[in-house]
Protein backbone atom coordinates (compact mmCIF):
# COMPACT_ATOMS: atom_id res chain seq x y z
CA UNK A 1 0.00 0.00 0.00
CA UNK A 2 1.37 3.47 -1.10
CA UNK A 3 1.73 6.24 1.39
CA UNK A 4 -0.99 7.78 -0.18
CA UNK A 5 -3.31 5.02 0.12
CA UNK A 6 -2.67 4.72 4.21
CA UNK A 7 -3.57 8.53 4.17
CA UNK A 8 -6.84 7.36 2.76
CA UNK A 9 -7.53 4.83 5.27
CA UNK A 10 -10.39 6.27 6.75
CA UNK A 11 -13.95 5.85 7.65
CA UNK A 12 -15.93 7.77 5.36
CA UNK A 13 -20.20 8.86 5.42
CA UNK A 14 -22.75 7.38 3.62
CA UNK A 15 -23.06 10.24 1.34
CA UNK A 16 -18.88 9.97 0.36
CA UNK A 17 -19.82 6.42 -0.25
CA UNK A 18 -22.62 7.15 -2.59
CA UNK A 19 -21.05 10.19 -5.15
CA UNK A 20 -17.47 8.73 -4.76
CA UNK A 21 -18.71 5.37 -5.78
CA UNK A 22 -21.09 6.53 -8.60
CA UNK A 23 -21.85 9.45 -10.88
CA UNK A 24 -24.92 11.58 -10.20
CA UNK A 25 -27.11 10.52 -13.15
CA UNK A 26 -26.69 6.72 -12.52
CA UNK A 27 -29.38 4.78 -11.70
CA UNK A 28 -28.93 2.33 -8.67
CA UNK A 29 -31.21 -0.17 -6.48
CA UNK A 30 -31.95 0.70 -3.09
CA UNK A 31 -33.24 -2.41 -1.11
CA UNK A 32 -35.18 -1.69 2.46
CA UNK A 33 -35.69 -5.27 3.44
CA UNK A 34 -38.63 -6.09 6.83
CA UNK A 35 -36.94 -9.41 8.00
CA UNK A 36 -39.23 -9.68 10.58
CA UNK A 37 -42.59 -8.64 7.97
CA UNK A 38 -41.08 -10.43 5.16
CA UNK A 39 -41.41 -7.24 3.02
CA UNK A 40 -38.76 -5.74 0.40
CA UNK A 41 -39.01 -2.74 -0.96
CA UNK A 42 -36.66 -1.62 -3.98
CA UNK A 43 -36.63 2.39 -5.25
CA UNK A 44 -34.49 2.50 -8.07
CA UNK A 45 -33.22 6.17 -8.65
CA UNK A 46 -30.37 8.15 -8.74
CA UNK A 47 -27.49 8.93 -6.48
CA UNK A 48 -28.07 12.23 -5.92
CA UNK A 49 -31.47 11.88 -5.24
CA UNK A 50 -30.16 8.74 -2.60
CA UNK A 51 -27.83 11.54 -0.85
CA UNK A 52 -30.78 14.60 -0.38
CA UNK A 53 -31.56 14.59 2.93
CA UNK A 54 -35.29 13.62 2.18
CA UNK A 55 -34.48 9.97 1.50
CA UNK A 56 -31.77 10.08 3.66
CA UNK A 57 -34.03 10.45 6.63
CA UNK A 58 -36.96 7.98 4.99
CA UNK A 59 -34.39 5.52 4.82
CA UNK A 60 -33.31 6.12 8.52
CA UNK A 61 -36.77 6.22 9.75
CA UNK A 62 -37.09 2.94 8.36
CA UNK A 63 -33.60 1.63 9.65
CA UNK A 64 -34.49 2.96 13.11
CA UNK A 65 -37.74 3.19 13.79
CA UNK A 66 -39.06 -0.06 11.54
CA UNK A 67 -35.55 -2.10 12.47
CA UNK A 68 -35.22 -2.91 7.97
CA UNK A 69 -32.05 -3.16 6.59
CA UNK A 70 -30.54 -0.63 4.14
CA UNK A 71 -28.79 -2.24 0.69
CA UNK A 72 -27.55 -0.60 -2.49
CA UNK A 73 -26.79 -1.61 -5.84
CA UNK A 74 -22.92 -1.93 -7.04
CA UNK A 75 -23.74 -1.65 -10.62
CA UNK A 76 -25.65 0.66 -12.45
CA UNK A 77 -28.93 0.11 -13.75
CA UNK A 78 -29.93 0.83 -17.65
CA UNK A 79 -31.99 4.25 -17.93
CA UNK A 80 -35.51 1.93 -18.42
CA UNK A 81 -34.53 -0.47 -15.63
CA UNK A 82 -37.52 -0.90 -13.35
CA UNK A 83 -35.91 -4.51 -11.69
CA UNK A 84 -32.65 -5.16 -10.82
CA UNK A 85 -31.74 -8.21 -13.33
CA UNK A 86 -28.51 -9.11 -15.38
CA UNK A 87 -30.71 -7.78 -18.48
CA UNK A 88 -30.91 -4.34 -16.32
CA UNK A 89 -27.17 -4.05 -15.71
CA UNK A 90 -25.61 -0.95 -17.56
CA UNK A 91 -22.12 -0.91 -16.33
CA UNK A 92 -19.69 -2.77 -13.70
CA UNK A 93 -18.55 -0.40 -11.47
CA UNK A 94 -17.37 -2.79 -8.40
CA UNK A 95 -16.20 -6.46 -7.75
CA UNK A 96 -16.34 -7.24 -4.52
CA UNK A 97 -16.73 -10.05 -1.72
CA UNK A 98 -19.06 -10.97 1.09
CA UNK A 99 -16.69 -12.38 3.99
CA UNK A 100 -19.25 -14.34 6.49
CA UNK A 101 -16.88 -16.70 8.03
CA UNK A 102 -13.26 -16.33 9.62
CA UNK A 103 -13.11 -12.46 8.56
CA UNK A 104 -9.98 -11.29 9.92
CA UNK A 105 -7.94 -13.88 8.34
CA UNK A 106 -9.65 -13.29 4.93
CA UNK A 107 -8.84 -9.78 5.03
CA UNK A 108 -5.37 -10.68 5.90
CA UNK A 109 -5.12 -13.19 2.81
CA UNK A 110 -6.71 -10.26 0.43
CA UNK A 111 -3.90 -7.72 1.60
CA UNK A 112 -0.71 -10.17 1.32
CA UNK A 113 -2.10 -11.42 -1.93
CA UNK A 114 -0.41 -10.41 -5.07
CA UNK A 115 -3.56 -11.66 -7.26
CA UNK A 116 -5.52 -8.77 -6.62
CA UNK A 117 -4.66 -5.04 -6.28
CA UNK A 118 -5.12 -3.24 -2.84
CA UNK A 119 -9.20 -3.01 -2.17
CA UNK A 120 -10.90 0.31 -2.15
CA UNK A 121 -13.63 -0.39 1.12
CA UNK A 122 -13.83 -3.35 3.77
CA UNK A 123 -17.13 -2.75 5.26
CA UNK A 124 -17.70 -3.57 8.48
CA UNK A 125 -20.85 -5.45 8.59
CA UNK A 126 -21.14 -6.98 12.10
CA UNK A 127 -18.67 -8.52 14.46
CA UNK A 128 -15.54 -10.32 11.90
CA UNK A 129 -17.41 -10.13 9.25
CA UNK A 130 -16.82 -7.85 5.90
CA UNK A 131 -17.76 -7.02 2.78
CA UNK A 132 -14.45 -6.07 0.34
CA UNK A 133 -15.15 -3.79 -2.58
CA UNK A 134 -13.08 -2.52 -5.43
CA UNK A 135 -13.95 0.07 -7.99
CA UNK A 136 -13.60 -1.53 -11.39
CA UNK A 137 -13.92 0.17 -15.08
CA UNK A 138 -13.69 -1.51 -18.78
CA UNK A 139 -15.00 -4.76 -17.16
CA UNK A 140 -17.62 -7.10 -19.00
CA UNK A 141 -20.46 -8.70 -16.27
CA UNK A 142 -18.94 -12.17 -17.28
CA UNK A 143 -15.53 -11.06 -16.18
CA UNK A 144 -17.03 -9.47 -13.30
CA UNK A 145 -18.90 -12.85 -12.29
CA UNK A 146 -15.82 -14.95 -13.45
CA UNK A 147 -13.86 -12.84 -10.96
CA UNK A 148 -16.05 -12.72 -8.24
CA UNK A 149 -16.10 -16.66 -8.11
CA UNK A 150 -12.21 -16.86 -8.55
CA UNK A 151 -11.57 -14.71 -5.90
CA UNK A 152 -14.48 -16.29 -3.51
CA UNK A 153 -12.42 -19.83 -4.52
CA UNK A 154 -9.07 -18.23 -3.01
CA UNK A 155 -9.76 -16.11 -0.37
CA UNK A 156 -13.19 -17.55 1.02
CA UNK A 157 -16.20 -16.19 1.00
CA UNK A 158 -20.28 -16.17 -0.11
CA UNK A 159 -20.00 -18.16 -3.28
CA UNK A 160 -23.99 -17.14 -3.84
CA UNK A 161 -22.18 -13.16 -3.59
CA UNK A 162 -21.16 -13.31 -6.85
CA UNK A 163 -23.83 -11.98 -9.57
CA UNK A 164 -23.66 -8.55 -11.13
CA UNK A 165 -26.98 -7.78 -9.00
CA UNK A 166 -25.84 -7.86 -5.72
CA UNK A 167 -26.99 -5.91 -3.40
CA UNK A 168 -24.41 -5.07 -0.37
CA UNK A 169 -25.06 -2.77 2.80
CA UNK A 170 -25.78 0.52 2.94
CA UNK A 171 -22.57 2.21 5.17
CA UNK A 172 -24.25 4.84 8.13
CA UNK A 173 -26.99 1.90 8.46
CA UNK A 174 -27.90 -0.37 11.44
CA UNK A 175 -27.79 -4.13 10.53
CA UNK A 176 -31.00 -5.41 12.31
CA UNK A 177 -30.48 -8.64 11.14
CA UNK A 178 -29.27 -10.07 14.21
CA UNK A 179 -30.58 -9.11 18.31
CA UNK A 180 -27.82 -6.85 18.88
CA UNK A 181 -27.68 -4.29 15.67
CA UNK A 182 -24.49 -3.22 14.44
CA UNK A 183 -23.76 -0.04 12.85
CA UNK A 184 -22.17 -0.80 9.42
CA UNK A 185 -19.15 1.23 8.82
CA UNK A 186 -17.24 1.95 5.71
CA UNK A 187 -12.90 2.14 5.70
CA UNK A 188 -11.77 3.71 2.67
CA UNK A 189 -8.15 2.57 1.56
CA UNK A 190 -7.54 4.13 -2.38
CA UNK A 191 -9.40 6.24 -4.74
CA UNK A 192 -7.78 4.04 -7.37
CA UNK A 193 -9.91 2.99 -10.30
CA UNK A 194 -8.90 -0.42 -11.32
CA UNK A 195 -8.97 -2.49 -14.60
CA UNK A 196 -9.24 -6.68 -15.76
CA UNK A 197 -5.49 -7.28 -16.10
CA UNK A 198 -5.20 -5.71 -12.09
CA UNK A 199 -6.86 -9.00 -11.29
CA UNK A 200 -4.19 -12.21 -11.99
CA UNK A 201 -6.54 -14.59 -10.73
CA UNK A 202 -7.96 -17.93 -12.65
CA UNK A 203 -11.41 -17.34 -14.19
CA UNK A 204 -12.45 -20.44 -15.17
CA UNK A 205 -16.16 -20.70 -15.33
CA UNK A 206 -17.56 -22.94 -12.41
CA UNK A 207 -21.15 -22.70 -11.11
CA UNK A 208 -20.43 -22.78 -7.06
CA UNK A 209 -23.48 -21.33 -6.44
CA UNK A 210 -25.96 -24.11 -7.62
CA UNK A 211 -23.74 -27.70 -7.85
CA UNK A 212 -23.31 -29.67 -4.70
CA UNK A 213 -19.54 -31.00 -3.91
CA UNK A 214 -18.16 -34.08 -5.73
CA UNK A 215 -17.36 -36.65 -3.30
CA UNK A 216 -16.36 -40.23 -4.35
CA UNK A 217 -18.42 -42.79 -2.03
CA UNK A 218 -16.52 -45.07 0.40
CA UNK A 219 -17.63 -46.90 3.34
CA UNK A 220 -16.61 -44.58 5.74
CA UNK A 221 -18.62 -41.97 4.67
CA UNK A 222 -21.52 -43.71 5.05
CA UNK A 223 -24.10 -41.35 6.97
CA UNK A 224 -26.77 -38.92 6.43
CA UNK A 225 -27.80 -38.54 2.78
CA UNK A 226 -26.55 -36.41 0.45
CA UNK A 227 -28.35 -33.51 -1.13
CA UNK A 228 -29.77 -34.08 -4.27
CA UNK A 229 -29.38 -31.53 -7.17
CA UNK A 230 -33.50 -30.49 -7.01
CA UNK A 231 -32.19 -29.78 -3.01
CA UNK A 232 -29.61 -27.77 -3.85
CA UNK A 233 -31.59 -25.48 -6.41
CA UNK A 234 -34.51 -25.43 -4.13
CA UNK A 235 -32.05 -24.43 -1.61
CA UNK A 236 -30.43 -21.79 -3.54
CA UNK A 237 -33.79 -20.29 -4.63
CA UNK A 238 -34.77 -19.65 -0.92
CA UNK A 239 -31.40 -17.64 0.03
CA UNK A 240 -31.65 -15.82 -3.27
CA UNK A 241 -35.19 -14.83 -2.51
CA UNK A 242 -34.57 -14.06 1.19
CA UNK A 243 -31.81 -11.47 0.34
CA UNK A 244 -34.38 -9.53 -2.02
CA UNK A 245 -33.53 -11.14 -5.35
CA UNK A 246 -35.24 -10.41 -8.18
CA UNK A 247 -37.87 -14.37 -8.67
CA UNK A 248 -37.70 -13.90 -12.51
CA UNK A 249 -33.95 -13.81 -12.27
CA UNK A 250 -33.59 -16.64 -9.43
CA UNK A 251 -35.86 -18.47 -12.55
CA UNK A 252 -33.66 -17.58 -14.94
CA UNK A 253 -30.70 -18.73 -13.28
CA UNK A 254 -32.00 -22.41 -12.53
CA UNK A 255 -33.04 -22.64 -15.85
CA UNK A 256 -30.04 -21.66 -17.24
CA UNK A 257 -28.23 -24.06 -15.52
CA UNK A 258 -30.42 -26.78 -15.36
CA UNK A 259 -30.48 -26.46 -19.39
CA UNK A 260 -29.88 -29.68 -20.65
CA UNK A 261 -30.41 -32.04 -17.69
CA UNK A 262 -34.56 -31.25 -17.74
CA UNK A 263 -36.98 -31.56 -20.22
CA UNK A 264 -38.49 -28.11 -19.73
CA UNK A 265 -35.68 -26.26 -17.38
CA UNK A 266 -37.58 -23.04 -17.16
CA UNK A 267 -40.97 -24.86 -16.03
CA UNK A 268 -39.18 -26.59 -13.52
CA UNK A 269 -37.15 -23.58 -12.45
CA UNK A 270 -40.51 -21.50 -12.11
CA UNK A 271 -41.88 -24.46 -9.78
CA UNK A 272 -38.75 -24.51 -7.38
CA UNK A 273 -38.75 -20.51 -7.30
CA UNK A 274 -42.51 -20.88 -6.36
CA UNK A 275 -41.92 -23.35 -3.51
CA UNK A 276 -39.31 -21.75 -2.03
CA UNK A 277 -42.04 -18.47 -2.29
CA UNK A 278 -44.34 -20.88 -0.58
CA UNK A 279 -41.41 -21.78 2.18
CA UNK A 280 -40.49 -18.30 3.11
CA UNK A 281 -44.28 -17.57 3.11
CA UNK A 282 -44.76 -20.31 6.08
CA UNK A 283 -41.86 -19.79 7.94
CA UNK A 284 -42.47 -15.90 8.18
CA UNK A 285 -46.22 -17.00 9.15
CA UNK A 286 -44.64 -19.34 11.72
CA UNK A 287 -40.79 -19.13 12.77
CA UNK A 288 -40.47 -22.37 14.50
CA UNK A 289 -41.01 -24.12 11.26
CA UNK A 290 -38.26 -22.99 9.82
CA UNK A 291 -35.98 -24.89 11.87
CA UNK A 292 -37.00 -28.17 10.57
CA UNK A 293 -34.70 -26.70 7.12
CA UNK A 294 -31.55 -25.39 9.23
CA UNK A 295 -30.25 -28.91 8.08
CA UNK A 296 -29.79 -27.48 4.48
CA UNK A 297 -26.43 -26.24 3.87
CA UNK A 298 -27.12 -23.63 1.61
CA UNK A 299 -30.17 -22.64 3.30
CA UNK A 300 -28.64 -19.78 4.91
CA UNK A 301 -28.67 -16.18 4.35
CA UNK A 302 -26.06 -13.68 2.86
CA UNK A 303 -25.78 -10.09 3.24
CA UNK A 304 -24.41 -10.60 6.75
Amino acid sequence: MTQGDKENNKNISTTEYVLTNFQRPDRLAVLVRNRSRGETVQRITSPAKIVESSFQDWLRYKNEKESCDIYIGMNTLKPEARTRTKDDIQTIRHLYMDIDHDGPAALAKIQQSNLVPPRNYTINTSPDKFQVVWRVENISQDQAESLQRAMVRKFGGDPAATDATRVLRLPGFLNRKYDEEFLVQAMKHTDRVYHPQDFRLRTELIETDFRPQRQSPTLSSIGPRQMSQSEHDWAYAKRALARGDDPEEITRRIADFRAGEKHDPSDYARRTVAKAQAQLTSERRNPAASGLFESLPDGKEPNH
